[in-house]
C-alpha cells in the first residue's frame, strides 16, 4: 500500500496554521507530513513562509504517529551541511525516530538571501560535498572534511535517535539519480515520471523509498479552486531549470503573467470530484512510487480539505 501524505506548505500557511494543520491531518488518517522548507513563497499572493525546522520541531511534539519529512532542504547555502546533520537528528530525537531528511540542490528563490547563486555546475559539486558531510553525522561519526567547497575540521553530532535519520534526495535526471543512489535512502521527485524511477533503480536504488508530491485543490466550487490555483500555484508549470534560477516572487509573477486559469487547471485538478483528484495522486503510484504527498492549494482551505480527506479521497487511496 502506498504511504499517503499530507504537505505543510509553508508558503500559504503560518507557523501556527501549519502545526493545527499537521494535527489535524494526523487525525484524519494520513500516514506522512512533509514540510517546505522556504525563505520566500513563490508568490506574493502566497504570504507566508516561516522557518521549517521551527515548525518541525512543534509538529514532532504534537504529533506521535505521522512520518516527518523536510520536502525538501537545500544544504548548500543558507545552511551548512553540517548544520543540517545537527538539526536534523535532532527532530529525530523530538519524533522518536520518524524523520526522514529530504534534501535537494535548492532554488535561487531561497539561496540568495546569503549570497550570489551559484552556476549550476558548482552547485552539484556543492550539493555532492554536502551530501558525503551530512551522512557520517547522522550515523554518528566524528567528520575531518576538506572539500573545494566546505571544510569540517573537526564535527560530531551528540543527540541522535536510535536508527540515524535516512536521507531522501531529490532528482530529475540521470546524474541526480544516480547521486540520491550511491548517498541517499529514498529519491524525491515531483512529477511522476517513471524514467527517473527507473534510472534510480539501476544506479543501485531499487527497493527503496520513492518520495513523490501532487498538487490539488479541493472545493465545492470548480471556478473558484481555479482561481485560487491561478493565484497562488501558476508557477508550478515554469519547469525545474526555471524554478531554480528566479530570484524571487516578483521574476515568478513576471514569468508567469500570460498564464490563464485554464493552462494551470489543466495541470491540477480543481473542484470536488474526488475521482479527478484520485486519478492525478493515481499517476505517481503507476510510475512507481512508494509515498506521495498532497498539496491542496489555498491555505484558508486546508480545514475543509482534510475533512473532506478523511471522509472521501483517503477511503480512495487505501484501494489504489
Amino acid at each position: 500500500m502506498v504511504s499517503v501524505g499530507y504537505t505543510l506548505m509553508s508558503e500559504q500557511a503560518g507557523p501556527k496554521q501549519l502545526v493545527d494543520h499537521a494535527v489535524r491531518a494526523e487525525a484524519a488518517g494520513f500516514d506522512q507530513l512533509v514540510i517546505s522548507d522556504h525563505y520566500y513563497p513563490w508568490l506574493d499572493s502566497q504570504g507566508h513562509s516561516p522557518y521549517a525546522w521551527s515548525v518541525l520541531g512543534a509538529v514532532a511534539h504534537a504529533t506521535n504517529r505521522a512520518e516527518l519529512m523536510s520536502f525538501v532542504t537545500c544544504p548548500i547555502r543558507r545552511y551548512h551541511p553540517a548544520v543540517v546533520a545537527q538539526k536534523a537528528s535532532t527532530v529525530g530525537v523530538l519524533s522518536d525516530g520518524r524523520f526522514t531528511l529530504g534534501l535537494g540542490a535548492g532554488e535561487n528563490l531561497n539561496e540568495h538571501v546569503v549570497g550570489g547563486w551559484p552556476h549550476v555546475q558548482q552547485r552539484h559539486e556543492m550539493f555532492s560535498e554536502a551530501l558525503q558531510i551530512i551522512r557520517p553525522l547522522l550515523n554518528g561519526e566524528t567528520l575531518t572534511f576538506s572539500g573545494n567547497h566546505y571544510d569540517v575540521p573537526d564535527a560530531y553530532v551528540w543527540d541522535r535517535p536510535a536508527r540515524p535519520v535516512p536521507m531522501a534526495i531529490a532528482a530529475s535526471g540521470r546524474q541526480s539519480a544516480t547521486l540520491a543512489a550511491e548517498h541517499g535512502d529514498g529519491i524525491v521527485a515531483t512529477e511522476p515520471d517513471r524514467h527517473i524511477i527507473e534510472m534510480y533503480d539501476d544506479a543501485g536504488g531499487a527497493g527503496r523509498p520513492r518520495y513523490g508530491q501532487v498538487a490539488i485543490c479541493y472545493g465545492p466550487d470548480e471556478a473558484e479552486c481555479r482561481k485560487i490555483v491561478h493565484d497562488q500555484f501558476r508557477w508550478f508549470g515554469l519547469g525545474w531549470k526555471v524554478n531554480a534560477d528566479l530570484p524571487g516572487p516578483e521574476g515568478f509573477a513576471a514569468a508567469t503573467q500570460f498564464v490563464r486559469e485554464e493552462d494551470v487547471a489543466e495541470g491540477i485538478p480543481c473542484g470536488p470530484d474526488v475521482e479527478r483528484h484520485v486519478e492525478a495522486f493515481a499517476r505517481f503510484v503507476d510510475a512507481g512510487f512508494t509515498h506521495v504527498s498532497i498539496v491542496q492549494v489555498g491555505g484558508e482551505t486546508q480545514p475543509m480539505f482534510l475533512d473532506w480527506a478523511q471522509e472521501q479521497l483517503l477511503p480512495r487511496l487505501r484501494e489504489l
